[in-house]
């Protein structure tokens, strides 16, 4: 399965595409319309996995109430097709020259990656990614790709992408995640994003997307768990709780990469500390 991704809108005017994701602001990003052909995105809509499909792995804490999947093993041919476009010498070889950054490699592994899904009420609180892979420990985590999957999605909903400063003072730009709409964006330490108010989406519905990062071969690369940041107006209990469980996810991090635990150790771990503080 070829040709799922409309390689002639990317290409196009791609030296004003550069221009425009080396301008980004708050750090170096673009958002790009009609990634996949019409076909495309309809077949990948009808594939997306239901919303309560037995391959999603909950991560539900105080950080985060999102669900994702990360086996194409699992998915629909068409999704997976898109899933191996993206990971093709062709899209990385395209991305390098849309962020000016060489040697990128892809990850069909989806460490962090895969389809994402969060529900009525869910939230992603800001953050900065992990910047090295967990299992090619000298991989250092360069570029983020998001597509959207939402056949519809109003803005009354909430779930629009914010795009914070470094210094976590103001909110720098929104996206929408509308449907066959990609924000690629570079990945640093200080990279802060995240939809951290409760979608108001109907019940039966959820905010969907595709999520793929690209790295490079770095002698030694520096290791970041998830950095998970409050918003300055945020209460204080809030920001404690916040501050709290970002230093447990480091620690599991840590653990991860030296005993290879599964991300269902963590999650579970997680739920449970945050179902106890709302008892409290």
């Amino acid at each position: 399965m070829t040709d799922l991704i409309d390689f002639d809108a990317l290409t196009n005017d791609l030296a004003g595409k550069r221009a425009a994701y080396a301008a980004g602001d708050p750090y170096p990003h673009i958002v790009l319309d009609g990634v996949l052909k019409a076909e495309t995105f309809a077949a990948v809509v009808a594939e997306f996995p239901g919303i309560r499909d037995e391959f999603w792995q909950g991560y539900l804490h105080v950080n985060e109430t999102k669900y994702a999947n990360k086996a194409p093993d699992t998915w629909g041919d068409t999704l997976r097709g898109v899933a191996q476009e993206f990971c093709s010498e062709r899209f990385v070889t395209y991305l390098e020259e849309l962020t000016g950054i060489s040697g990128l490699l892809a990850d069909w592994s989806m460490d962090g990656g895969g389809l994402h899904q969060t529900l009525r009420g869910g939230h992603l609180n800001i953050h900065a990614d992990f910047t090295s892979h967990h299992t090619h420990e000298t991989w250092a985590r360069r570029v983020n790709i998001l597509l959207y999957l939402n056949e519809e999605w109003q803005p009354e909903w909430g779930g629009q992408l914010e795009l914070w400063d470094p210094q976590m003072t103001e909110v720098r730009g929104r996206v929408t995640p509308a449907g066959n709409r990609m924000l690629v964006f570079t990945t640093t330490a200080d990279s802060f994003h995240g939809h951290p108010d409760g979608l108001t989406c109907p019940p039966d519905m959820a905010r969907r997307s595709m999520a793929l990062y690209y790295f490079t071969e770095e002698e030694q690369a520096v290791r970041r768990s998830t950095n998970y940041q409050p918003r300055p107006h945020e209460s204080a209990g809030r920001k404690l709780v916040i501050h709290a469980e970002r230093g447990l996810l480091d620690g599991y991090d840590r653990v991860k990469r030296r005993l290879g635990l599964s991300d269902d150790f963590a999650s579970n771990a997680l739920a449970k500390l945050d179902r106890f503080r709302r008892q409290r």
